[in-house]
């Protein structure tokens, strides 16, 4: 009877002892689930600071000047340089080189592709004029003073615009991407997609470097999207609806399509295909 009874007491001991362990860790268990409370007073609510999300600067327009321009020039390229328009343009048997006074949007100088080759973006680097071609894979390179061909470069898909910045030939395909290019062997050195708002902005075409940033015409809108060349986050977005509706035209005008920038002057000149004026423009922020 002793043993029996001794054995009782160990066995009530034993059940104490788990059920006293089994209370103490679920205690601990909720208590890890509880906010923290040592930083903040009852009438205090802790407030979480939310991550900064970048916005895009909305533009519109003035116009400082209206100058002529060729309204058969379909144009696919356009940059400034001293004092002179150098212009691109497409199309099957109609593709050309050229450079244009400003002023009188009179055709100085230029150089008739191959009726075989669809002229597209150009840019000037390091006194050569480059060209793309649209599904040629070809890129003409030019001297700048006589328009003399130099050399071809090639390169796989299609071309739509093309700029640079000092380093490198900057390249779109009408995708979401923009390429970046070494000058000499036209080798990608970095490929990187334009972002707008979280999603992939399609369609870029025409491109100018303009103080540290890359804007591009949106194909088949009135839209230039300005872009963080190192990010290829969209930062702004110019809004040009209603510019060609300023002059006189004739209903086979098509698309915006072709961006210039006078760096010395700091002014930005913008056209389209077989559009009869070129705009001298300042840029409004919304």
């Amino acid at each position: 009877m002793a043993f029996k009874r001794w054995g009782g007491y160990c066995l009530i001991l034993a059940v104490l002892f788990v059920s006293l362990v089994f209370s103490t860790s679920c205690s601990d268990d909720d208590t890890d689930d509880e906010p923290p409370t040592a930083t903040a007073t009852p009438t205090q609510t802790p407030v979480l600071t939310p991550t900064p999300t970048p916005t895009i600067a909305w533009y519109t327009y003035t116009i400082v000047h209206t100058y002529p321009h060729d309204s058969q020039a379909y144009t696919q390229g356009l940059f400034y340089h001293n004092g002179y328009l150098y212009e691109g343009t497409g199309l099957y048997g109609s593709s050309s080189l050229r450079k244009v006074a400003l002023e009188t949007g009179e055709i100085v100088q230029i150089y008739h592709l191959p009726s075989s080759y669809f002229g597209e973006g150009i840019t000037l680097f390091d006194g050569r004029l480059f060209q793309l071609t649209y599904r040629e894979e070809t890129c003409f390179v030019y001297n700048l003073d006589d328009f003399s061909p130099i050399q071809n470069l090639s390169y796989s898909g299609e071309g739509w615009g093309l700029c640079q910045n000092g380093i490198d030939l900057i390249m779109s395909d009408g995708s979401s991407y923009i390429t970046f290019r070494d000058p000499e062997t036209f080798n990608i050195n970095n490929r990187l997609q334009v972002m707008r708002a979280g999603h992939p902005q399609y369609r870029l075409n025409e491109l100018e470097y303009i103080d540290g940033q890359l804007f591009a015409n949106i194909w088949l809108t009135d839209q230039i999207v300005i872009i963080d060349p190192t990010s290829g986050r969209v930062q702004g977005i110019v809004d040009l609806a209603g510019l060609l509706d300023t002059v006189d035209h004739s209903s086979t005008s098509d698309v915006l399509n072709g961006i210039a920038w006078d760096p010395t002057n700091k002014r930005l000149f913008v056209t389209g295909k077989w559009w009869p004026a070129l705009f001298e423009i300042t840029l409004v922020r919304l």
